[in-house]
């Protein structure tokens, strides 16, 4: 770099002014009380105060980006990376050397060991067994029988994650461990990081307490995975063996905490996300039971009358249409971050080096300015002719550039067959004990979520 260039960067961030500071801020929490009580209507009103708006944590100053094209920006730019507040909150579950919280030479050569195992050619070895857990979850339920959405959407992520990817034989009771201790932790981890009190969450407090514990429980249950593994002596050909195999930079086979990292990203946040949009897709179609009618109707007529399979999923249409929407209106990840690794600039404003950014999924992904209705579920918007209007970014679900999540194909897959084999059987009722509001963590999730299963 030459040093005209060096001044001329100068000079034009010199000319960069600094984005307005957001309403509502509380002395001393600034606008955590905020992110505490109404995230999601905070996140979602901020877009009228500006397309880059400072937000105070505490002391702490973070920048809130609020338009679709900002959030492309910043998720393709080299001058931001993975980092910030929601990854510094996670790093307690995900470790500091998994793909998920990596960056750099270490998550390029973490992605090239992963990648193979979702290549979109690699998903249709998973049908099978996907077809398999779809049709279990259906077939477990009885008529009237009231159904613990919970714990049924996290048992079929669970059981088909690990029985794909880990080859695991993953049985009910840890899929049990895995959805209550996920519970506490991601609600935990969430008001670690919008209310940053430090020493105060290492205090011997209940709610501290319950905290860690649902943490060691998640790394007991992978060193229990990790270690079966290892003990039995086999090499299926899947994701644990790869992690078990891989090489890091200098050739040598990378180390433990790496490979209990990895199996964390691997089995946690996509168990987490996976179950959550199941159990708004149940939600949806207790809700909207025209939208049900429709799945099942196209089920049928894709399969003329035998059980839906995972070579279907791609002709269902309507049920795709819907799993999409849902994920609209209810993203499980709503709230991502990322940190300047330079001093740069941003929808016009100066962003510091080291300055957090953060944005909402959850907020571009309702706001009026991209989409007609914008809080009416619509699963229709997403066919071709009314799809193209869609600005760019305003629907990103899996992220886009080199942090786009890597299962986004074996996700949607899952999700399909999961809508289509439940609709196609059941029709879906809310009983009065169910409590369908949003229950707030690092991801989004019904607080209760209770169905009556009605055959069709």
């Amino acid at each position: 770099m030459t040093v005209e260039s060096v001044r001329s960067a100068a000079h034009q961030a010199a000319e960069l002014s600094t984005p307005p500071l957001a309403g509502g801020g509380v002395p001393g929490l600034g606008h955590g009380l905020k992110l505490v009580r109404d995230p999601l209507g905070f996140l979602a009103r901020l877009r009228e105060q500006g397309d880059v708006v400072r937000l105070k944590l505490g002391p702490k100053t973070v920048y809130a980006v609020t338009t679709p094209a900002l959030t492309g920006e910043l998720a393709l730019s080299p001058d931001f990376k993975i980092d910030g507040p929601l990854w510094e909150s996670l790093e307690g579950l995900l470790g500091k050397e998994g793909v998920a919280t990596a960056n750099g030479s270490r998550h390029r050569r973490q992605r090239r060991t992963i990648q193979p195992a979702f290549r979109l050619d690699a998903i249709p070895g998973y049908g099978p067994i996907m077809e398999e857990e779809a049709h279990a979850l259906a077939e477990r339920w009885r008529p009237g029988e009231t159904i613990d959405c919970t714990a049924e959407s996290f048992r079929v992520a669970v059981r088909i994650a690990a029985r794909c990817l880990l080859r695991g034989d993953f049985m009910d009771e840890r899929a049990e461990r895995l959805s209550i201790a996920l519970a506490t932790v991601f609600r935990g981890m969430y008001r670690r990081m919008v209310v940053p009190a430090g020493v105060l969450y290492r205090l011997p407090l209940p709610a501290n307490r319950k905290f860690d514990r649902a943490l060691a429980d998640l790394h007991l249950l992978v060193d229990e995975i990790v270690a079966e593994r290892r003990a039995s002596g086999q090499k299926p050909d899947d994701l644990l063996t790869a992690l078990l195999e891989a090489k890091d930079e200098n050739g040598e086979p990378i180390g433990e905490q790496e490979i209990h990292d990895q199996v964390v990203a691997i089995l946690t946040p996509g168990s987490e996300t996976v179950a959550s949009t199941i159990m708004w897709l149940l939600q949806v179609l207790a809700e909207h039971p025209e939208h049900a009618d429709r799945v099942r109707e196209e089920v049928e007529s894709v399969t003329d009358g035998r059980p839906v399979a995972f070579a279907d999923v791609r002709k269902l249409s309507h049920t795709n249409n819907v799993v999409v929407e849902a994920m609209r209106l209810r993203p499980a990840v709503w709230i991502l971050t990322r940190r300047a690794v330079t001093e740069t600039a941003l929808g016009g404003y100066r962003i510091p080096a080291g300055a957090d950014i953060v944005y909402s999924p959850y907020a571009i992904q309702r706001d009026a300015r991209s989409y007609g209705g914008h809080l009416e579920f619509d699963p229709d918007r997403w066919l071709p002719e009314r799809a193209k209007d869609v600005p760019k970014y305003a629907m990103s679900p899996f992220s886009v550039g080199n942090r786009k999540c890597p299962s986004d194909h074996f996700s949607m897959a899952q999700l399909g067959l999961v809508t289509a084999a439940v609709a196609s059987r059941w029709r879906l009722e809310q009983v009065s004990e169910s409590n369908d509001t949003t229950r707030v963590g690092i991801t989004l999730r019904p607080h209760r979520l209770l169905l009556r299963a009605v055959p069709r």
